[in-house]
């Protein structure tokens, strides 16, 4: 449903709508990637500086643009190349840039190939969704797609997939926060009479996710688009941070990493794939473009930016930290380093300001699906009351489940390489069978046996090491 209100509201016409393109650029989200989708659901950024634009982002206004049928498609495409390959490495750039150097040594530099093959492989499949779309002009989103492919439960299908990929990535971003928190706070004691089984950390986890509460009550949804501009700036601080501790020799380069740990090889697919999962907003870039013919050369330009990006930062990280090197690389940078200090802040702050911009497609999925007899003020309570409820379902869950690679793997695993590999595949076999050649049919469905299996390997070996880890917790 919300994603057909993203692309409905992308169909108002604003003066302004070649800034939306820049200013929407999300560099955390692993989801992804999520919160894309969630900035495209709330506006442009002339409503939010009241410019003047003449989108009416009321709730009634939503609730009329949802119906597809009553609303012409009159697109503004104007997002040159350039604009696109930014907003693309802007997609591509998120949590995976925290767990790259841990992937690469637990896997060893031999799965360098792995992450790079994946990359390749996404790319790839970021082309097969621009073809669907080619032979689906009516096809404007990911669900889309699906819908064309495999029908309603094709939709269905999709929308479920994405849904599920925005509650996991909150649930890894919350676990980020209390790992960060935990450390930016080391040798704090915080206990409250009604709490004495909750650790320190666990007390300062809860705080901040209530601070962070309040922006889901939020009536004007684009006004929390500000909030965007949190993951840019954590992205530029991680990679600035560990450049600046390879160049200045902080921490000496002089760790072996191991050539091949087969037996890690499924966790940290998982792991891997999650760093080029930005498949869910493709179809929206590919329509906003002046020219979709160029849409090849962007996926190219963008992909190899951020493999080279990935690869880089994960044999620094490795190199620098070895064995010692955390499931996020700034818990393993030097403690008294100020851009340590400042890189840890920056980790911190960025999962409190996702919360509202991930959640706003279900704000707004909330609002459309609510009697017309409700007034306004009775939407916002029951709007903010479940986006609430929902926020402490996964804070609980992250504190249960304090596991950041093990949850972030399981995303990778279970989600990602659907979403990526698996449904771009499966769609395009679909979409084009009449016109594949033998060729064609025998690359894409070993791909998609490829996604498949990595896949299912991953999701059942990032659940034995939860369970295994609970196990171990729980007995100690």
């Amino acid at each position: 449903m919300w994603n057909q209100i993203q692309k409905s509201i992308g169909k108002l016409p604003c003066p302004e709508a070649d800034s939306l393109h820049r200013q929407s650029i999300q560099v955390e989200t692993e989801t992804v990637h999520g919160e894309k989708l969630a900035l495209q659901c709330m506006g442009c950024d002339a409503c939010v500086e009241n410019k003047g634009c003449m989108c009416d982002h009321s709730t009634q206004d939503l609730k009329s643009v949802v119906n597809e049928a009553d609303v012409e498609d009159y697109t503004e495409a104007n997002s040159s190349f350039a604009h696109s390959v930014i907003n693309m490495i802007g997609m591509l750039i998120g949590l995976g840039q925290l767990s790259a150097p841990y992937a690469l040594e637990n896997g060893g530099w031999a799965s360098a190939f792995l992450l790079v093959g994946i990359g390749v492989i996404c790319a790839y499949t970021s082309l097969l969704l621009g073809k669907c779309l080619e032979k689906s002009p009516g096809s404007r989103s990911y669900a889309d797609i699906g819908q064309h492919a495999f029908g309603s439960r094709g939709r269905v299908l999709a929308t479920t997939f994405i849904d599920l990929e925005i509650f996991m990535t909150l649930v890894s971003f919350t676990i980020s926060l209390h790992d960060n928190l935990k450390t930016v706070f080391a040798g704090t004691q915080l206990r409250l009479p009604l709490w004495t089984k909750l650790s320190t950390s666990q007390l300062l986890t809860m705080i901040g996710v209530l601070i962070a509460l309040p922006s889901l009550w939020l009536i004007d949804l684009s006004s929390i688009s500000f909030l965007s501009f949190g993951g840019i700036l954590m992205s530029i601080i991680i990679f600035t941070s560990v450049a600046y501790i390879a160049i200045f020799h902080v921490v000496k380069v002089n760790h072996c990493i191991p050539v091949l740990h087969l037996r890690k090889i499924p966790a940290i697919s998982g792991l891997y794939i999650f760093c080029y999962a930005g498949h869910i907003v493709f179809p929206n870039l590919y329509k906003s473009m002046k020219d979709p013919s160029k849409f090849t050369k962007v996926s190219i330009v963008s992909f190899a930016s951020v493999i080279a990006l990935y690869t880089s930062l994960a044999f620094t990280g490795a190199k620098l930290f070895g064995p010692e090197v955390s499931s996020q690389i700034t818990l393993s940078m030097p403690r008294h380093l100020i851009i340590t200090k400042i890189a840890l802040w920056a980790t911190v702050i960025t999962p409190m300001t996702k919360y509202a911009l991930m959640f706003a497609p279900f704000s707004v999925q909330i609002e459309h699906s609510l009697p017309d007899s409700f007034s306004s003020r009775t939407k916002t309570i029951i709007r903010g009351a479940v986006g609430s409820f929902l926020l402490l379902i996964i804070l609980a869950i992250a504190l249960s489940v304090p596991y950041f690679e093990h949850v972030l793997s399981l995303t990778g695993s279970l989600v990602s390489f659907s979403i990526s590999i698996v449904f771009p595949c499966a769609s395009y076999i679909k979409i084009s069978s009449a016109q594949l050649s033998k060729l064609s049919l025998i690359l894409n469905a070993t791909l998609l046996a490829f996604g498949l299996l990595l896949g299912v390997a991953g999701t059942i070996s990032s659940s034995k090491s939860i369970f295994t880890s609970l196990k171990r917790d729980h007995s100690a």
